[in-house]
């Protein structure tokens, strides 16, 4: 049994993406059955365009600079990138709830599951939970799924980094 098969992985796996674009079809493919997206088509040039041109259309998510703008623009592509709930055993591996049509191309099940993905991980976590790396010299989009809900950096090398920065920046002052 599937308890929330849109939850975390799908928002990791735009973030994924949308941090490294893939440059093929075929790495686009095995990047989102990495990412644990059952592949059932062939990946085209057209579904890597797709999904690199949602990509873009994404990250205004994580740019937005209130709730209600975040919300305005994760419901313009869900309105696009959506269908009514259906249940399926598509992959043999137990009933689950999909938010898309059946028989589509990649590059629209990226575009449905990273929009619902995302629209869940925010709603379920908070609607702060996505972001760019705190740190000067990067803007890396992050998904915090932290226990306390205050990820400012993408990663602990960009912590260490900005952490190093400001204490020399204090020796510096005294």
């Amino acid at each position: 049994m599937h308890i929330n098969p849109y939850g975390t992985y799908a928002v990791q796996l735009g973030v994924d993406l949308f941090n490294s674009p893939p440059r093929t079809a075929a790495e686009l493919g095995a990047r989102c059955a990495d990412g644990g997206l059952v592949v059932d088509t062939v990946p085209t040039e057209a579904d890597l365009v797709d999904a690199c041109s949602f990509l873009e259309e994404w990250v205004a998510v994580v740019d937005a600079e209130s709730d209600e703008e975040r919300a305005e623009i994760l419901n313009g592509l869900l309105a696009r990138a959506s269908a009514y709930p259906r249940l399926t055993n598509h992959a043999g591996d137990g009933w689950h709830m999909h938010y898309r049509d059946p028989n589509i191309a990649l590059g629209s099940v990226v575009r449905a599951l990273v929009s619902v993905g995302t629209a869940l991980h925010l709603t379920g976590r908070g609607m702060s939970r996505l972001g760019r790396c705190a740190a000067e010299d990067c803007d890396t989009v992050f998904a915090d799924i932290s226990r306390t809900g205050r990820q400012r950096y993408c990663g602990t090398v960009c912590s260490n980094r900005d952490a190093v920065r400001r204490h020399r920046a204090r020796a510096a002052a005294r």
